[in-house]
This record gives structure tokens, C-alpha cells and sequence, in this order.
């Protein structure tokens, strides 16, 4: 049996299992989509968080910033907490600061950010808080390990003064693999983001099996290769064993595939859509698929 996944399909159903009533701080407040533990410190969070790279660089253009604003309220409604960001976003940082400025304080967001750059990383940060509009930042990650070894002592400081609540490194699109394993193990980091998805597997071989061994919670970049993964899928048939999970869409089968990995802590899917937003939060609801099942998935999707 199969099924004939659209993006747009599960749309209904998202909304419909929603339930969303009003909270006392004017945002609307779904259900709780998956929680995962944050290592180092026990905390819950979402599965499923919100990038923005390429999706909230739309500059000036008033239009396009009050549809980030209306991606951002419909994550929050649907139970999301992370946001991340960097300075390499181009104009996504003001952004989401104009987003979370709309929304007004009652948004639940657990800022996620980076410092990018080789020269005054401790100005780059207060820029980006400015930008955010936040008093501090939940989680400051070194981008791509530029000038990791400075950054890193500037965010373990900021950690230990209360200015950053968590710290962390990120790679991406498998780059530079084994130092982000030297790294791990010889520093005292709370989260690695990584590129993780049934077609990029690179990370299971060692960083995953690192992380969860070394109490470091994992966020997952590009999880459907910039939208790259999923387009290629369109049209397709979703497997028949999709329904055993709740998989309305390949999106929410890559999600599951994804989020199920006992290392991961959070995916952060990009989009400009608000469906999406909700079919993504959606999918961490229901089945989450056994290993078995894992690598069925993968194996539909070797060829993608």
C-alpha cells in the first residue's frame, strides 16, 4: 500500500489536532510536540525547533517580515521553542528580533545563536542580542569553529557570568568532522549542531554515539537538505509503512527519522510557510519509528 504525500495534505489534520486555546499572554498554546532532555542540565525541550537561514534574510521588506512574523506565532502556537539563528543570516537576526517584538513578551522562545566571525567576537554577541531583543541568549554556539578556540573562552565566561544559559559548537554539511570530535571530548560543551538525515548518515559513525556518551545534546541542521530533499520526493508515493508511524507526508518521515535517533535533541526545519511549520511541529506527535524502521526509511531514501 502507498500513499500520495503533498505538503499540503496533512494540513487539516495538524490544525485539527492542534486544540489551540488563548494564553493569558495572547499567544495561542498547542499541545507539546515531543520533549527531549537537554543533557547538562535535565531541561525539556521540543524536537522540533525553527532555523532560519536564507528563509528570514528578506531585509527591509515589510511584507516578507510580517510573514516571518506570522511563521513565528504559528510555531509558538504549535508548541515550538527554538529559534536559530547566526550572524551569517544576513538580515534573519533583525528579524526574528521584529518577530519576537510583534508577538510581545509571552513568546516561549529559546534563543539559539552564534558567534561568526574572526576578529571581536564579545561585540558580534552584544550586536546580535541588540538585534534579538533579548536580555541574554539560551544557547551561543561557535559557527563552523571559526576562531573556536577565542570564542569558546568568551561563551565558557559568559556561561559561568549567567550571560548565556548554555553553550555549544556547530558544523555543517559534514565539515570538519574530526575536529568537532577532538572538541567534544576535551571541552565542556552543553549542545553540538551537526547535519543529520536519512540520506547524510556521516554523523552516526561517531559523532552521535560521542554526544550521547558524553551527556552533549545534539540540534540537527538541514534536515531536509534546504528543501532540496523533499522537492526531490514530491509527487512520490510514501510508503505503505508510514501510516504504522503517523508520517502524513516524506517531510514528517524525515522528521521522525530524525528526531527518533536517541542523540538527537532538536531538528530545526527552515521554512517560509506557515503549514509547513505546523506539519513539521506535527510530526513529533504519535509513533516514532523502532530501528527497524529507521533503516527503511533511509533505504527508501538512498536514491533521493
Amino acid at each position: 500500500m502507498s500513499l500520495r504525500p503533498d505538503r499540503r495534505m496533512v494540513l487539516g489534520g495538524a490544525a485539527a489536532s492542534a486544540a489551540l486555546v488563548a494564553s493569558p499572554r495572547g499567544l495561542a498554546q498547542g499541545p507539546d510536540p515531543m520533549a527531549k532532555t537537554i543533557p547538562s542540565s535535565g531541561e525539556k525541550i521540543p524536537a522540533v525547533g525553527l532555523g532560519t537561514w536564507i528563509t528570514f534574510n528578506v531585509g527591509e521588506d515589510a511584507g516578507l517580515r510580517e510573514d516571518c512574523v506570522g511563521v513565528m506565532r504559528a510555531f509558538f502556537e504549535a508548541g515550538g521553542r527554538m529559534i536559530d539563528s547566526s550572524p551569517m543570516y544576513g538580515s534573519a537576526q533583525a528579524v526574528v528580533g521584529h518577530g519576537l517584538k510583534a508577538l510581545g513578551p509571552g513568546a516561549p522562545v529559546f534563543s539559539a545563536e552564534k558567534v561568526w566571525t574572526s576578529s571581536d567576537g564579545p561585540a558580534q554577541i552584544e550586536e546580535t542580542r541588540r538585534r534579538w531583543g533579548v536580555r541574554r541568549f539560551d544557547l551561543l554556539q561557535v559557527h563552523n569553529l571559526l576562531s573556536w578556540e577565542k570564542h569558546l573562552e568568551t561563551l565558557q565566561a559568559m556561561k559561568q557570568s549567567g550571560r548565556a544559559r548554555y553553550i555549544g559548537i556547530t558544523t555543517s554539511e559534514g565539515r570538519r568532522h574530526r575536529d568537532i570530535e577532538k572538541i567534544v571530548v576535551e571541552r565542556p560543551l552543553d549542545f553540538l549542531q551537526l547535519t543529520y538525515n536519512p540520506v547524510d548518515r556521516e554523523a552516526e559513525q561517531r559523532l552521535l554515539p560521542l554526544a550521547k556518551e558524553r551527556g552533549v545534546a545534539v540540534i540537527v541542521n538541514r534536515p531536509f537538505r534546504q528543501g532540496d530533499l523533499t522537492q526531490a520526493l514530491e509527487g512520490e508515493d510514501l510508503p505503505g509503512f508510514a501510516a504504522e508511524i503517523g508520517a502524513k507526508s516524506w517531510a514528517q518521515l524525515i522528521l521522525k527519522f530524525i528526531v527518533s535517533h536517541p542523540a538527537v535533541t532538536c531538528a530545526i526545519p527552515a521554512t517560509t510557510s506557515v503549514d509547513h511549520v505546523r506539519e513539521n511541529l506535527a510530526a513529533v506527535s504519535g509513533a516514532m519509528p523502532d530501528e527497524a524502521m529507521r533503516e527503511k526509511i533511509a533505504e527508501r531514501l538512498a536514491d533521493a
